[in-house]
Parts: structure tokens; C-alpha cells; sequence
């Protein structure tokens, strides 16, 4: 990739300034509800499209590259498109901008949600579109699956690579990042590709320093937490529920399972980046506070790549080991999304959500019916059931 003074695109049309970055990657923040699928549609039809400040092929490498990071993808390629036009300056104006709106609105839900009594209505919505968010997870691995599988070089690693990421993320989803890594690892050594020995001395560290934040619990616990959803994910916004749940509910008990799915929900059904989820974590752990720490850890990393590392993105895409790496890990974190729905349906406790999940799971794999709608749908049949007298989990 090229710098941004001097691309072709800059030299097609004007680059835009700070001001217009904050309202274009504003608005895209603001209705960008769907996921990455909607937020990179938003992009080109800016960048490409409307405003002619990148070329397709510009545009397409930006995805290539991004994917190959761990973390939110398509927050990073936003940030990344900021890059291109307006350097530093553009990457933290453009990054904020499509990262703020959905933040405000996600943690004023978690005000919502999170209250010491909430109203009835509200733990109805919350225990409605809780209930289908096993079956969105089911449908997010679905829609990874196919094309993975198709570029798979060896298709019985690649069965092995996703069994071990489901079981992981269904009975020990406090490690998943290290099963990412070791699947991963395993092809590249499996491969005989050239042996990165910074890369496997970092893989030992991370227990240490995983254990060092559970003993220390508290906010040191709760930005380990967020780091790992921000810095150590792979494979798009559902990988982070198996690491978030194991600590957020099991550990720390800073949420109970109801709780969780409620915010597993609202990641879903609020714009911009699934990641937002963490800040209501955050908010059930510390508050404000919290939820704003949890968030600036888990985006850092976003930021801190492209800043670093997007004048070297052709050598990424180009290496060799990185996509072997990748060939490893992704069928791992698509094996990790399927198996995250398992403790998300044990979470349920009532009868009429099982009723719901089995409602959701037909309207997206059968129907192929958006997550959005049906979260927002599941969530207004738990606020009928709850005027109606249903129970409600406790």
C-alpha cells in the first residue's frame, strides 16, 4: 500500500477534510446496523462509489489486508480507509467517528438493561432477544463456512482445526485465544514454513499474563479481557463471546447468563462495531467507567495496526506464513462461533425462550432472515410475554 499523499486516488479527486471525515464516517457509525457485511458496503459505496476517493482495486486490498489482522475487521478497514485520505490525523478522526455513536447508544442500553430494576418490559426484551442469540451465532458460522472450506488446502486439517475451536469455545472459552494460535501454528509447522520464534515465545507468555490479570482481578482483569477481544481475535464479532463469557459470568461474576445474552444482543442490534459489546461488560464490572475503559482497550489495538503497520500491508498480504497461519485459524474461529451457541442456549432457563430460539434458528437458516430483525423481533416477543405474566429468568 501506498501513502496517502501519494496514491492514485488522491490524484482523482480532492481529498476530503477533517471536518467531512467526521461526518461521513459519522454517518456510517450511525446506521451501520448488520455487522461488517453492511459496514464495508457503506464504505465503498462512499470511497468508491459516490465520492471516487479510492479505486476498486484500492478498495480491495484494503479488505484483504484488514481480514489478515486479528480483531474488528471492519473497523480496521475504516480506519484504514481514513488513513489513505488524511494520513494520522485522518485514522484517529475517521476511527472515532464510526466507533463513537454506536458506543453512546450501546452503553446507554446497558444503563437500560443493567439497572438495579429495571422495568418488567425491559427484562422481557432482553430475555426475548437473548433467547435467539445462539441462533445468530449458528448463522454467522454458516456464512463463514463455505467459503473457508473452499480454500482450504487440506480438508481434514480443516475439520480438525474447527472441532477443536467448537469444543474449546463450548467447555473453556477463557483459553480460546491460545487454541487459535496453537491450530494456527500447527499449519504453519505442518507446512514447514519458516519458524517465527518471536511469534511462539508470545504464545507461552500469554498464560502468564493471563494469570496474572485473574489474580489480580479488578479493572487490571477487565482490560486483559478487552485486550484479548481487541488485540487476539480471529475470525469476525462472535469469536469474542467465548472469551468474554467464561470471565465475564464464571470468573468475575461481574454479569449473570441472562445478563450476557442481553449484551451479546445489543452488540448485535446497535450500529457500528459488534466489539461494542465489551463496553457492556465493562459497564456491568465497573460502570461508565468501566464501559469506556473496556472500550479503549479493546479498539487500540485497531488503531495501533494501522498506524504501525499500514505502509507494510503488501508484505502482509504477500506473506507466506501469514496466510498459512490464517489457513490454521480461521477454520478454528469459525469452529469457535458455532460452538459459542452451545453455553448460550444452556444460559436460557425458561421454557418460552427455547420456544424463541427454535423460532430465530428457523428464520436465519431457513428463511435467511437478517440478525438484526430477528434480534429486534425475538426482543418484542419477550416484552409481549412479559406484560402477558410469562417468567422471566431471574
Amino acid at each position: 500500500m501506498h501513502a496517502p499523499a501519494s496514491d492514485a486516488a488522491a490524484a482523482r479527486a480532492p481529498r476530503p477534510g477533517l471536518s467531512e471525515l467526521v461526518r461521513e464516517w459519522g454517518r456510517i457509525g450511525c446506521i451501520g446496523f448488520g455487522g461488517p457485511p453492511v459496514h464495508i458496503a457503506l464504505l465503498r459505496e462512499l470511497c468508491v462509489t459516490r465520492r471516487g476517493w479510492l479505486s476498486d482495486h484500492e478498495f480491495e486490498d484494503a479488505i484483504a489486508a484488514t481480514n489478515l489482522l486479528p480483531g474488528p475487521a471492519s473497523t480496521q478497514l475504516a480506519i484504514y480507509c481514513a488513513w489513505r485520505l488524511r494520513g494520522i490525523a485522518g485514522a484517529l478522526v475517521g476511527g472515532l467517528s464510526f466507533i463513537v455513536p454506536g458506543l453512546i447508544v450501546i452503553l446507554a442500553l446497558a444503563a437500560l438493561f443493567l439497572a438495579a430494576s429495571p422495568p418488567r418490559w425491559v427484562l422481557g426484551a432482553g430475555a426475548g432477544a437473548g433467547a435467539a442469540v445462539a441462533a445468530v451465532a449458528l448463522q454467522a458460522a454458516a456464512s463463514l463456512a463455505p467459503a473457508s472450506w473452499r480454500r482450504a488446502a487440506i480438508r481434514s486439517r480443516w475439520l480438525l482445526y474447527s472441532l477443536a475451536g467448537a469444543i474449546s469455545a463450548a467447555t473453556m472459552g477463557a483459553w480460546l485465544v491460545l487454541v487459535l494460535l496453537a491450530c494456527g501454528a500447527l499449519e504453519v509447522t505442518l507446512r514447514r514454513a519458516r519458524p517465527n520464534h518471536g511469534g511462539t515465545a508470545g504464545i507461552h507468555a500469554w498464560p502468564l499474563l493471563a494469570t496474572a490479570a485473574a489474580a489480580t482481578g479488578g479493572l487490571l482483569a477487565l482490560s486483559w479481557l478487552a485486550f484479548k477481544v481487541g488485540a487476539l481475535s480471529y475470525g469476525g464479532g462472535f469469536v469474542i463471546i467465548p472469551l468474554m463469557q467464561h470471565d465475564a459470568v464464571d470468573t468475575y461474576h461481574w454479569m449473570t447468563d441472562g445478563q450476557f445474552l442481553n449484551a451479546v444482543a445489543l452488540g448485535q442490534v446497535t450500529p457500528g462495531p459488534v466489539v461494542h459489546t465489551v463496553a457492556v461488560v465493562g459497564y456491568a464490572a465497573a460502570g461508565l467507567g468501566g464501559g469506556l475503559l473496556a472500550a479503549t482497550v479493546a479498539f487500540a489495538p485497531s488503531f495501533s495496526f494501522v498506524l504501525i503497520g499500514a505502509e507494510r500491508f503488501d508484505r502482509l498480504r504477500a506473506n507466506a506464513t501469514v496466510r498459512t497461519f490464517l489457513d490454521g485459524a480461521g477454520p478454528a474461529a469459525i469452529g469457535a462461533i458455532a460452538g459459542a451457541a452451545i453455553p448460550l442456549a444452556l444460559a436460557l432457563t425458561e421454557t418460552w425462550q427455547y420456544a424463541v430460539l427454535t423460532t430465530a434458528a428457523l428464520a436465519l437458516l431457513a428463511l435467511r432472515r437478517g440478525a438484526v430483525l430477528t434480534l429486534m423481533a425475538a426482543g418484542a416477543v419477550g416484552a409481549v410475554a412479559s406484560a402477558l405474566g410469562a417468567p422471566l429468568p431471574r
